[in-house]
């Protein structure tokens, strides 16, 4: 399974997948699966594999998408001016390398750029450099060639450019995108596991779009496949670094899959919840219990969709999210995936009846 989740991690990670353009991503996911079960794809590209059994429909999903950027203009001189999809905090993003995927498929890289301190006033250099200042260098002297030589159009999609490297500490892994691309390889795994297993319920997994502008993709993707319940795998900020009180952590690296209860955009199903809980110490599988001030995830679209659907959020705790390189442990990740397959197991048509009994 070790091996399965590197090769996994590996290629996901390093897959160009900004929200609204996830197809690389959605590529692994339906070829790792295809043997699996039945794949489709709602409208706005979200997929779905049913791996088929009888009993309730229970959904493991993460999201496809990576926050990301788009060509909003070229400049005379062949500068591009883009736009942010997701949230990016401006200090991480100068001197930075990414990649234009252009339409014809080409991967253009270039850097991210502002005008050189040394030209700035000596206060403007303390300040924030706010994101419509900068610019990304491809290497292009107009517009013209920046349009006709490279191919680089308005709207096409712009990724970081990160290998996934391992770190000295063993099991320890830097990347971007393990938010959500954890989730992804997630899902794909406790299909692999599970899939082909009896079970009491019908399993579908599922890759979600535009997670990152706004939980979009779960709201369609709820409509097509309509779950009963729903796990949800995620790449959440981990809180074990300086400025942190290490006592109080609650997505601390090597603590072992975390169990969210409640973040701004769901209050977790209290049932599921502690079903999750309940089968975590039963399976003997790390865990941590976290209730977060801020955030999201697709939950918050999943929970109130359709009649309402049970959720439950497990994620790996990843330090510096959002940014080219993220920090992970693998053990987090392999509990994850033994937790989701737990679940999967466990979820027949009484246990999935019992998340909503409320009368």
């Amino acid at each position: 399974m070790k091996d399965k989740a590197l090769s996994l991690l590996k290629e996901l990670t390093e897959a160009h997948g900004v929200p609204g353009n996830e197809g690389e991503v959605r590529e692994i996911f339906a070829r790792e699966l295809a043997g699996t079960g039945e794949l489709s794809c709602d409208g706005n590209g979200s997929v779905i594999c049913d791996a088929g059994g009888d009993g309730p429909r229970v959904m493991i999903a993460g999201h496809m998408d990576e926050v990301g950027f788009l060509v909003q203009n070229i400049t005379v001189d062949g500068f591009l001016q883009f736009v942010t999809v997701g949230g990016w905090w401006p200090h991480s993003l100068l001197s930075q390398r990414v990649e234009v995927k252009t339409r014809a498929g080409r991967k253009i890289v270039g850097v991210v750029a502002s005008m050189p301190p040394h030209f700035l006033p000596p206060a403007q250099r303390k300040q924030v450099m706010e994101v419509d200042q900068m610019f990304i260098d491809v290497g292009a002297s107009s517009r013209q060639e920046a349009m006709e030589d490279f191919g680089i159009s308005l709207g096409d999609p712009i990724a970081p450019v990160s290998e996934f490297t391992p770190m000295a500490k063993e099991d320890t892994y830097m990347a971007k995108a393990f938010d959500n691309r954890v989730g992804m390889a997630g899902a794909i795994q406790a299909g692999l596991l599970v899939g082909k297993e009896a079970r009491g319920n019908q399993l579908l997994l599922a890759g979600t779009v535009q997670e990152e502008m706004g939980l979009r993709g779960a709201r369609s993707a709820a409509n097509f496949a309509k779950p009963d319940a729903v796990v949800v795998l995620e790449g959440p900020p981990a809180d074990d670094t300086p400025g942190f009180v290490r006592v109080d952590s609650q997505g601390r690296l090597g603590g072992g899959v975390q169990i969210r209860l409640f973040d701004s955009s769901a209050i977790g199903n209290p049932e599921f919840a502690h079903f999750a809980i309940d089968t975590a110490k039963a399976e003997g599988i790390p865990h941590q219990v976290t209730v977060r001030r801020s955030g999201g995830t697709d939950a918050g679209a999943f929970h109130i969709a359709n009649e309402g659907i049970p959720c439950v959020v497990l994620g790996v705790p990843a330090r510096y999210i959002h940014s080219h390189n993220a920090v992970i442990d693998l053990n987090d990740y392999l509990h994850m995936v033994s937790l989701s397959a737990a679940l999967a197991r466990r979820l027949n048509a009484e246990a999935v009846d019992g998340l909503t009994r409320y009368l």
